[in-house]
């Protein structure tokens, strides 16, 4: 069965003067996952979450989210947290969830209930009576993100949600999302934090200068690295690692070995080449990063050539 599709996007354009901020980007989130928006500053990521939001308008291209054209016409079904923070300072913690939840139109029956509960998930049940400006600059941040899914939407769109939060409070929403998308939401999750990315979403798309360089599952994107770091302990090493051609670069690690591989060779050939010559007590892969593999994707779009081909394995 056919997943459906929560928001696509195809070929879209935008420019603000001589600066071409999104450029030709297609994308296709499937409902009931969480998908990453990535990129360094300025690649283009505000700028196309606003387009779907229906804040700017895209110069060519086509937006559908969840089957309509435009975000206005399904914005009850939508939560969004934008980049840019704002509360009623004034006002106080409960009675800001319930304009929101209002705005949203979820009854007033609802929104009792929710409420208390919402706030205890998060930890602030104490800050109901509270004014906004009492809370710290994390927790207000985290009544902004409750403000943005009180209504139980069907798509969640959070712009860098993790900015400026402590562990605690990171782990509180951490927690949130993961169980929003049990529950069956969408979730489209722009942000910095590269290991929050790894550990949160399903797929993610790398924008760079506006372009997209890189899209698909996290697991098949790490896969496409060839893993060329394995750590080694070998039973009485006080002489060291035998050499081999095929390792280019050995470092003490942990009390054991750090071996680079040359490119293209097989971890599991290196492992048979070294238990000939000597007793492995530990072999083991250092598989890339969600951190490395964006680093290496950003650098190769600066060569057209390689970001052309980047494009290609990720179709």
């Amino acid at each position: 069965m056919t997943k459906s599709v929560a928001v696509r996007m195809e070929q879209v354009d935008k420019s603000f003067g001589s600066v071409r901020a999104v450029q030709g980007l297609d994308l296709t989130v499937p409902a009931g996952c969480i998908y990453g928006v990535l990129g360094p500053n300025g690649a283009g990521k505000t700028t196309a979450i606003r387009m779907l939001m229906d804040i700017v308008a895209p110069d060519h291209g086509r937006i559908e989210m969840l089957g309509a054209a435009t975000a206005s016409s399904v914005k009850d079904r939508v939560g969004y947290l934008p980049e840019e923070r704002g509360l009623y300072r004034k006002m106080r913690v409960a009675d800001t969830l319930r304009y929101l939840g209002q705005i949203k139109g979820v009854p007033a029956r609802v929104l009792r209930e929710a409420i208390p509960a919402r706030l205890e998930a998060i930890g602030l049940a104490s800050w109901a009576s509270h004014r906004v400006d009492e809370l710290s600059k994390g927790m207000q941040q985290k009544i902004q993100f409750l403000g943005a899914v009180i209504s139980d939407p069907e798509l969640v769109i959070l712009d860098e949600p993790f900015a400026g939060l402590d562990p605690i409070n990171l782990e509180a929403l951490t927690q949130q999302i993961l169980q929003m998308r049990a529950g069956g939401g969408t979730i489209l999750l722009s942000t910095h934090m590269m290991e929050q990315a790894q550990r949160l979403c399903d797929s993610v798309v790398l924008i760079h200068k506006g372009r997209k360089v890189l899209d698909g599952p996290v697991r098949e994107i790490l896969s496409r690295v060839d893993p060329r770091i394995v750590l080694v302990e070998i039973d009485g090493d006080e002489t060291g690692l035998p050499e081999f051609a095929m390792v280019e670069q050995v470092e003490r690690h942990n009390g054991g070995w750090q071996c680079t591989l040359a490119e293209g060779t097989d971890p599991q050939a290196f492992l048979a080449a070294l238990a000939g010559r000597c007793r492995v007590l530990r072999f083991e892969v250092k598989r890339p990063t969600l951190t490395e593999v964006f680093l290496a994707s950003v650098s190769d779009a600066t060569d057209p050539a390689a970001m052309a081909a980047g494009q290609e394995v990720a179709r």
